[in-house]
């Protein structure tokens, strides 16, 4: 493309943005063992007042500028910790045990990659920057995957990114939450009796906790309920409550802080490849959804967030065929009355698939496509669709000869995008020769772009390793895919 441009820009991840975990010695993440807390916690009782005083000498300075509030941090260490062992100290004693009960984790330390971005609420007019919230997959030590936060704006081809706070936190209220929805579904396809069920669910809002719905099961008369919720509609509840929660920052927070950590058991080695994109579906209250891969260290899941202000987040677990293994991503409205996104649940090829609820994806149609030499091995997308006078624009990615992953485009009707009007027979983009080395070598992969002022912004990793842009005039892609 002639007027495909690469920015000057790249962005890398900072190993000096550290969170502050907890640290339980004997149970290390990757060599499981038994908690020595209890001997850490009486040698440090046995210290001398002085000897406390002088070792808070030594470590306050070397941590203290590192993180907003290190002693909070280190006195709810010591309260987890210590709230079995009945343990008395002093302020000084409970921060040094706190602080012997933490560890430090670079979160960006390991690799900073596959981004997407998605516009800020407010309209930006065709000469003035657009403001964009971009989210990053970072790695630490283990290899474990959480999504971080940055900000910048779009002023022509010119990208800006604000500089990165130093401070990063995953504090945040965590609860379970359930949807009428997804309750309903699971319920269905495991063959439970819906039908008492379904009285309660009327008289629930649409999220809703896990004893709200157990009063109201347990608690509705005879009108209503005829009989007591079986046990199999229990476990149905219990098994959606286990995979489904609310994080809730604190208002104060900073987006550019904001850690979103692993907190379902099937997501607990990672947070993988969030693909945002805002909704434009005036029936749904959501503003800003996505959908990203939970992987448990043996299997992977496919997840959605939703949240209106990237500070409340809801976390769901996607089921039906067309939810299968990785790379959904939702187009930004619904299409003849059905959610629609675009899938590869077979692993290697691209299918459109639908959705009546927006969370079971339980029909897929194979797009039509012709592979290229460069996607032989399998073919996904690069993010959510974008839609365009000419039709939705679906950046692609292909892996070919020796993995090399590359970036494409084709182009899927409006009305119907199991009809594909056009593809680009190259590559839109490849890994040049600065682009090759990295954490995985020889890939190019973006989650997420968006178009502003007729210029197509593609932010993409690189090696998941480091993230560049590329701008692109809109009208040109469009000529070479109709």
């Amino acid at each position: 493309m002639k007027t495909l441009q690469k920015s000057e820009l790249i962005l890398q991840g900072n190993p000096e943005r550290v969170l502050c975990r907890m640290f339980i010695p004997g149970e290390e993440e990757l060599i499981r063992g038994q908690s020595r807390i209890p001997q850490v916690v009486e040698r440090c009782l046995a210290l001398s007042d002085d000897e406390v005083t002088a070792s808070l000498a030594r470590i306050m300075p070397l941590f203290v500028h590192r993180h907003r509030a290190i002693r909070e941090q280190f006195h709810t260490h010591f309260h987890v910790a210590t709230k079995l062992l009945n343990s008395q100290a002093s302020y000084e004693r409970q921060l040094l045990i706190g602080a012997y009960l933490s560890q430090e984790y670079a979160i960006e330390g390991a690799a900073y990659f596959n981004p997407s971005i998605v516009p800020f609420p407010e309209i930006a007019g065709p000469n003035f920057p657009q403001r964009f919230l971009m989210t990053v997959r970072a790695v630490g030590e283990g290899h474990i995957s959480t999504i971080v936060f940055r900000t910048g704006r779009i002023n022509g081809r010119g990208i800006e990114i604000d500089p990165p706070s130093p401070y990063v936190s995953t504090e945040a209220t965590r609860s379970t939450i359930l949807r009428s929805r997804m309750v309903q579904r699971a319920a269905m396809e495991a063959g439970v009796d819906t039908g008492d069920l379904n009285v309660v669910l009327g008289l629930l809002p649409d999220k809703f906790s896990v004893e709200d719905l157990t009063s109201a099961l347990t608690q509705l008369d005879a009108g209503g309920l005829r009989n007591s919720p079986s046990d199999e509609l229990v476990a149905v509840i219990n098994h959606i409550a286990m995979s489904c929660y609310e994080i809730d920052f604190p208002e104060t927070s900073e987006v550019g802080e904001r850690v979103l950590w692993p907190t379902a058991l099937s997501e607990r080695r990672g947070m993988e490849d969030a693909r945002f994109t805002m909704m434009r579906d005036g029936e749904d209250s959501v503003r800003y959804r996505a959908t990203y891969t939970g992987f448990d260290g043996t299997q992977v899941v496919c997840r959605a967030l939703e949240t209106d202000d990237f500070r409340a987040f809801s976390s769901m677990h996607l089921t039906g065929l067309g939810a299968q293994n990785k790379g959904l991503a939702f187009f930004p409205e619904k299409i003849q009355g059905r959610f629609a996104a675009l899938s590869r649940f077979d692993g290697e090829s691209l299918y459109i698939s639908w959705s009546e609820d927006g969370y079971h994806w339980n029909h897929a149609d194979r797009l039509d496509t012709q592979r290229q030499w460069w996607e032989l091995v399998h073919e996904g997308n690069c993010g959510p669709p974008i839609e365009t006078q000419a039709g939705w624009l679906v950046l692609t990615h292909g892996t070919g000869p020796v993995r090399e992953y590359a970036m494409g485009a084709m182009l899927l009707d409006l009305n119907d995008p199991s009809k594909v009007i056009g593809k680009l027979k190259e590559p839109l983009l490849r890994p040049d020769e600065e682009e090759r080395n990295g954490y995985v070598p020889n890939v190019v992969y973006s989650c997420g772009s968006l178009i502003h002022n007729g210029i197509l912004v593609i932010p993409y990793g690189f090696s998941d390793w480091k993230i560049r842009f590329a701008t692109l005039e809109v009208d040109e892609l469009l000529a070479n895919l109709t």
